[in-house]
């Protein structure tokens, strides 16, 4: 009845009927019935750089939403690997994407990929060390970026949103926008923080963000995800905000054990984590935050004697005449973390400790995912830790592709509405819940 009441008029019988009337009343008509399908909907043809078990997840993902992403091109330095996760797709779901080869340090090789497929918008989800060529290349191409994780300085062991936060102008002058941390931490984290001071508190005083992975793989030792990245951030020192200033501790000195839903309880220490750098700027009325994560005894004997025999070392040493850079050659001898979903057991459990002001009355909630690894392996063919980072990542890319979060400029997650973010994270693999705490409730460090 709707598409019979709006159509357009047919050309009448004694009317003059010429070829142009009824290419219009074709096309027109047409364009009525796709307007119809897709009434509300915006759709995007997706760039995605990199192809490690992150990557599996946010392909994969952007695939079965297909009705959004209508073209996915998937790009790396390897392009085998990109072949790989594009046969795993097509076999699977039936989605032809297409494949490239790129050097993400080239900027110039990555504008001409972008004119190439006539991409809108890119998706970051290479190595953090790569962040500032990619975003250049997509202020200069005009379109959206999106990443995981802030930039890291390949010759020094630091990470910050700094160089990021400065290409805010380029991103304004350009007429687009870079969404930075779409991962879940950063990312989601930052959304449940951003969701509790739009809904639930008047004052957020307090923020513990913990997160716990309680998988098995089989390994005496192994990283779940890039071994560089994963011993560079765990093995440094550990900082925390609070009361308008950051405190530093020694790595790992800080421990406390918290009782994680669906997992159990865990040994869970302080670590400095990026979204800590924006939500200390962005959650009004913060009087302290800080990050945990669990680890167990045999990880950090085994991360302990790595460090100590000079493993961790990022400067570069010689070794038969050859120049190496330790933890890059431990990388090479560590298990892939993209092979190790199938042999995966357990569960994840990442989630806020929010506390502040409701009314005039203490308040304290809990916000969590808790993902298996056997069930994300299943689905998707990587294991919960590169889940829970490309599940977001696609999820940031739809709220930018349709239009949801929009804006010129350098973003970070809870810059936006999060209610959006939250109704697709349970939708499309990530459900959430809350626990309502006692006011008061503690635990002690």
């Amino acid at each position: 009845m709707l598409e019979r009441a709006c159509a357009p008029r047919p050309p009448q019988p004694n009317s003059m009927i010429n070829r142009t009337h009824l290419l219009k009343f074709i096309l027109n008509l047409l364009k009525l019935r796709l307007n119809l399908k897709f009434k509300g909907a915006k759709m995007s043809n997706i760039l995605i750089i990199g192809a490690g078990g992150v990557s599996q997840v946010a392909t994969v993902k952007c695939a079965m939403n297909a009705d959004v992403f209508t073209k996915i091109t998937l790009a790396s330095r390897t392009k085998s690997k990109c072949d790989a996760i594009a046969k795993f797709i097509k076999d699977r779901l039936g989605v032809q994407i297409d494949t490239a080869q790129i050097d993400a340090d080239d900027t110039d090789a990555v504008v001409a990929l972008i004119k190439k497929t006539g991409a809108d918008l890119l998706l970051n989800v290479a190595l953090p060390y790569q962040d500032l060529t990619l975003m250049d290349a997509c202020s200069r191409a005009g379109i959206p970026y999106i990443d995981t994780a802030n930039y890291e300085h390949p010759d020094t062991a630091k990470f910050e949103y700094k160089l990021q936060w400065a290409k805010d102008g380029e991103f304004k002058a350009a007429n687009t926008m870079a969404l930075l941390g779409s991962g879940f931490d950063p990312g989601v984290t930052n959304v449940f923080c951003a969701y509790a001071q739009q809904n639930l508190f008047d004052e957020i005083h307090e923020i513990d963000i913990l997160d716990c992975n309680a998988g098995d793989h089989g390994y005496p030792f192994a990283t779940n995800f890039n071994p560089e990245i994963n011993l560079r951030e765990v093995s440094a020192k550990g900082r925390y905000w609070e009361r308008g200033e950051w405190k530093e501790t020694e790595p790992m000195e800080i421990m406390f054990k918290w009782d994680y839903p669906k997992v159990g309880v865990k040994d869970s220490y302080l670590l400095y984590h990026e979204e800590l750098e924006s939500l200390v700027k962005n959650i009004k009325g913060l009087k302290r935050i800080r990050f945990f994560m669990t680890f167990g005894q045999s990880y950090l004997t085994h991360m302990k004697c790595l460090e100590n025999v000079g493993m961790l070392r990022i400067d570069e040493v010689e070794h038969n005449g050859v120049k190496i850079v330790p933890i890059q050659f431990l990388k090479t001898l560590l298990p892939d973390p993209a092979s190790l979903g199938p042999r995966t057991k357990g569960k994840t459990n990442i989630g806020c400790v929010i506390r502040g002001l409701k009314d005039g009355k203490e308040r304290q909630v809990y916000i969590y995912n808790v993902c298996d690894h056997e069930a994300c392996y299943a689905e998707t063919g990587a294991q919960a830790v590169s889940y829970t980072t490309g599940v977001p990542a696609m999820i940031g890319s739809m709220m930018v592709a349709k239009g949801i979060w929009s804006g010129k400029g350098v973003f970070n997650m809870e810059n936006f509405d999060a209610k959006p973010f939250m109704d697709e994270l349970n939708k499309q693999g990530l459900s959430w819940e809350m626990i309502e705490m006692k006011p008061g409730e503690r635990y002690e460090v």
